[in-house]
């Protein structure tokens, strides 16, 4: 809520105070400047802008971050060096082993595009330390032969995602990376919905369906695997149909009982939805799916409310998706 990233964002700006005294806080009640409000185009809020060297163009936006340690961390990477330069495996493993996650980017040079496009990232990812080397004995001691970017979680190497030349999309790098602050499947409730927003991804996949059906470890466990192949590019998220607090999601996505369990597709950024063609929530039919809507060809799934019986009997005629088209064309 506002008023808990108010008082995280005072006590980050407490503790910089300390660190950094160079970095001055300020609080804005937009409805009652609405030019400022215009001018720096608050859509949401609450909304944070770090302003650099005095300018007052083009500000950078702090999205997503909303515990005190990740704003403190947040702009710190944007006033000095992002990554720690790691020169021994004992400093690795103390960076590894420090947190739940980390980041480790391991290059042949320093001096190289991808390295460039790893220390932005580590920019736009406060929640998680990183690291990087060009020792050739850390190379070695993690079985690492390119530049190669490794996450860690617990202390283990969970994910490798090997850096190319040029300038790889840091945008697909930070998706990826944020991916890993949740389980592989995420189930909705309260509590997760704000963290699933909070992740950059927006492509999502839910599975509607009772967690105290018999045919559920056997379908989660396929929902499980295919999201593992998916990591980074669709969100995998579990909707329990037997928790009532989730009545809201299931207007939204327009679910019935009848249909579970269900399997839909939402992008976020243009609201469209697409229903599996399949009724079996099979490891096969859900990889079909999600590769099928990746590479833009899934079908568009409408829903319709049932047509009123008086939809005629007014000079303005009602419409709904089942009688669209046949009346309108």
């Amino acid at each position: 809520s506002s008023q808990n990233l108010s008082e995280e964002f005072a006590e980050a700006a407490q503790q910089l105070k300390k660190e950094a005294p160079r970095i001055q806080f300020g609080k804005i009640d937009v409805t009652h400047q609405h030019d400022l409000r215009k001018e720096f185009k608050i859509r949401e809020f609450p909304t944070v802008k770090f302003f650099v060297d005095g300018s007052r163009e083009d500000p950078i936006d702090c999205k997503g971050v909303r515990q005190a340690s990740a704003f403190v961390t947040w702009v710190k990477r944007r006033t000095g060096p992002s990554t720690v330069l790691i020169n021994s495996t004992d400093q690795a493993e103390a960076i590894i082993n420090a947190d739940d996650l980390a980041v480790i980017g391991f290059f042949k040079e320093l001096h190289h595009d991808s390295v460039e496009v790893f220390c932005e990232t580590a920019r736009d990812v406060p929640e998680m330390p990183f690291g990087m080397t060009a020792s050739k004995d850390i190379h070695a001691n993690y079985g690492v032969q390119e530049n190669t970017l490794v996450v860690f979680k617990k202390g283990k190497p969970v994910h490798n995602e090997v850096l190319k030349d040029g300038r790889q999309n840091k945008l697909d790098l930070t998706r990826l990376i944020k991916t890993f602050t949740l389980d592989l499947v995420t189930e909705y409730n309260l509590e997760t919905s704000v963290k699933i927003f909070d992740v950059p991804v927006e492509n999502h996949i839910l599975l509607f369906t009772p967690t105290n059906a018999e045919t559920f470890n056997a379908i989660y466990e396929n929902y499980k695997s295919a999201a593992a192949e998916f990591r980074g590019k669709i969100l995998f998220v579990l909707v329990d149909t037997n928790e009532t607090r989730n009545g809201r999601i299931f207007e939204y996505f327009r679910i019935r009982e009848v249909d579970v369990p269900a399997v839909r597709i939402l992008n976020l950024t243009s609201d469209a939805k697409y229903k599996m063609p399949a009724d079996e929530v099979t490891l096969e039919n859900l990889k079909k799916f999600c590769w099928s809507y990746l590479n833009g060809k899934a079908k568009l799934h409408l829903s319709s409310e049932e047509i009123p019986e008086d939809w005629d009997k007014m000079p303005v005629k009602v419409l709904v998706g089942k009688n669209f088209n046949k009346i309108v064309f």
